[in-house]
């Protein structure tokens, strides 16, 4: 490429293919070392024998599927699976209908709405562990205040046993992810309801539409791009929530109400079955990156 001025012509220097691979590079290498390289690190391991005798050594035998037929055989795998899907999917439903309804009560005209935004955000804000240690005293079955009140409104007979039946344990579980889960929906539907130009609505009152005919035919369908990676990322987030599970289901006599995360957090920690957990590790890789696929491609079909 040439360029002339005043008489005199001048190389102008190309671009060198491997300029754009520079400054690539440092992000590729954290990827690498983040992400892929641990990635085969897992993998590799699901088809080894890694147990807390030669985990030391680094000496891993090669059982090829030996794991992942353990695992397949285990009929504890496949009753913890169904319930991780009921986690799962009960967890992201409120999180989205419930944060959504308050994104629309905040997106109007309200006497401190600032105040009230910053009181629901404070689940948001709290760290999830401290979260689940406080709600784990709430939901204590002798002085926790749920059992006292209780106690107080309807009797001895209305308190719960909360921490020690597996099944309350699990829905005591759910009440404190949704708690922690709604305020992060409700700011993402709160930021796509602001960017939706006011003349749509205008538009629309002309039509005559009514509340819900505006939500249905103008808000959704604005709000698709930015509800369809919330989706994905609150499902990934709660299919993989070991924190809120493990805290408040603490002790060997809760595996009913374990998910898959935390078993596999059990397995390798507790009971040193670094390959099989490894192997249970791959099998949720593999679901949720299935689901996402599906679930983003399904959006685009239907756009």
């Amino acid at each position: 490429m040439q360029a002339r001025r005043k008489g005199k012509s001048y190389e102008l220097a190309r671009p060198r293919w491997y300029v754009p691979l520079l400054f690539l590079l440092p992000a590729m290498l954290v990827m690498v070392a983040m992400v892929a390289y641990p990635l085969y690190y897992e993998v590799d391991i699901s088809f080894r024998s890694v147990t807390l005798y030669n985990l030391r050594s680094g000496n891993y035998p090669w059982i090829g599927l030996e794991n992942y037929k353990s695992m397949f055989e285990d009929p504890q795998f496949f009753s913890t699976l169904i319930r991780t899907v009921v986690w799962t999917v009960v967890n992201v439903v409120s999180h989205v209908s419930l944060g959504f309804m308050l994104a629309l009560i905040l997106n109007r005209k309200l006497p401190g709405k600032a105040i009230i935004r910053v009181l629901l955000i404070l689940p948001w804000a709290v760290p999830q562990y401290i979260a689940a240690i406080a709600m784990r005293n709430l939901f204590n079955e002798t002085y926790g205040p749920i059992n006292l009140v209780l106690k107080a409104l309807f009797g001895d007979g209305a308190t719960v046993m909360w921490l020690s039946n597996p099944a309350n344990a699990f829905k005591a579980a759910i009440i404190t992810n949704i708690w922690l889960g709604v305020p992060f929906m409700m700011m993402t539907c709160l930021g796509g309801l602001q960017s939706i130009p006011q003349e749509l609505y205008e538009a629309a009152d002309i039509d005559g539409a009514n509340w819900w005919q505006k939500v249905r035919n103008v808000v959704l369908p604005l709000m698709k791009p930015v509800l369809t990676p919330a989706i994905v990322l609150g499902t990934i987030w709660t299919f993989n929530m070991v924190n809120v599970i493990y805290i408040l289901t603490y002790g060997s006599t809760h595996e009913a109400a374990q998910i898959l995360v935390s078993q596999i957090y059990k397995r390798a920690f507790e009971f040193f079955r670094y390959g099989y957990a490894a192997a249970m590790s791959v099998v949720v890789f593999i679901l949720l990156v299935s689901f996402s696929s599906v679930f983003i491609r399904a959006q685009k079909l239907e756009d």
